[in-house]
């Protein structure tokens, strides 16, 4: 399937159909392929498709809609979700992006430039069907990790005492060194000017002055993608303290879903969210959210 992906990059190119594309370059090591655009046939050698190509392309999409042509852009079915929520929020230009559908084994999980198993988010994984595409490149022989109960951790979390589940987010949360990786990775932290870079109300700082400021940060970005958040998990994977961020979001995901109605971000163009709707049907009353705790 990369042959093919080279194949088609290269003829969009040529033709002038495509001014880039946008996709994964190889670097000096296997299992740390990055995201790239590539301008010109020669430098398509250098892509690559495989395992190892965790990342989701649709963030970048949001500045390759504002330079000239038209981007292709090879997209995982989970990556697809994304860039429909971006489209949906007006930060894609849809008729600048040319989408390759790509099929998805699942990705590695790399520790210290070592395979160490499947990424946690492809064990929960039920987003087999690209839900936006221009063209698929399709590779059938692929298998998945057999697919866990998505919000099995939550529910654990769930079940403990309220004192319990503060040690537990106090124990994530305390290790986070502030490096804003998770931010920046998040199709959905797309502000251009983020209140946690305003030197005006002191939270640039990298380091946490208190307890409070470290919970703070995640919660504060857990609640602004709240009813956005797809659970592409790539907050968790660039994580370099491992911490449990995707399960803070999944927990927000869930609490929607029992209190608004099933939904899942980035299904469609055209939904209204359900915290930027109301339906009288399905979403609950305040008084019901409050006894919730």
């Amino acid at each position: 399937m990369q042959e093919q992906l080279r194949i088609l990059a290269g003829k969009m190119l040529a033709d002038g159909r495509a001014a880039r594309v946008l996709g994964w370059k190889r670097t000096d090591f296997e299992t740390a392929p990055e995201p790239s655009f590539f301008t010109a046939q020669d430098d398509l050698s250098e892509l690559v498709y495989n395992k190892y190509c965790a990342a989701n392309l649709s963030g970048f999409m949001i500045g390759a809609g504002k330079r000239d042509g038209v981007t292709v852009v090879f997209l995982k079915p989970c990556d697809t979700y994304s860039f429909n929520q971006l489209v949906k929020e007006h930060q894609i230009d849809r008729a600048k992006a040319y989408v390759v559908g790509v099929s998805c084994g699942g990705n590695a999980k790399v520790e210290e430039m070592e395979d160490v198993g499947w990424l946690e988010r492809c064990l929960v994984c039920t987003k087999h069907d690209h839900v936006v595409y221009d063209e698929l490149v399709l590779d059938e022989s692929l298998s998945r990790p057999e697919a866990q109960d998505r919000f099995g951790g939550v529910t654990r979390l769930e079940g403990l005492q309220s004192l319990e589940r503060y040690e537990f987010w106090q124990g994530e949360l305390s290790t986070c060194i502030r490096c804003n990786a998770c931010r920046n990775v998040c199709p959905a932290c797309n502000c251009k000017k983020c209140v946690f870079d305003s030197a005006k109300y002191d939270t640039a700082a990298k380091a946490n002055v208190t307890t409070f400021e470290e919970q703070l940060f995640h919660i504060i970005r857990a609640y602004h993608v709240a009813g956005r958040c797809t659970d592409c998990g790539e907050c968790a994977r660039v994580c370099p303290q491992d911490i449990k961020l995707q399960l803070l979001n999944r927990k927000i995901i869930k609490d929607i879903n029992e209190l608004y109605g099933e939904f899942q971000a980035g299904q469609d163009t055209e939904t209204l969210g359900p915290l930027t709707a109301f339906n009288a049907d399905t979403d609950a009353e305040p008084s019901i959210v409050h006894t919730r705790g």
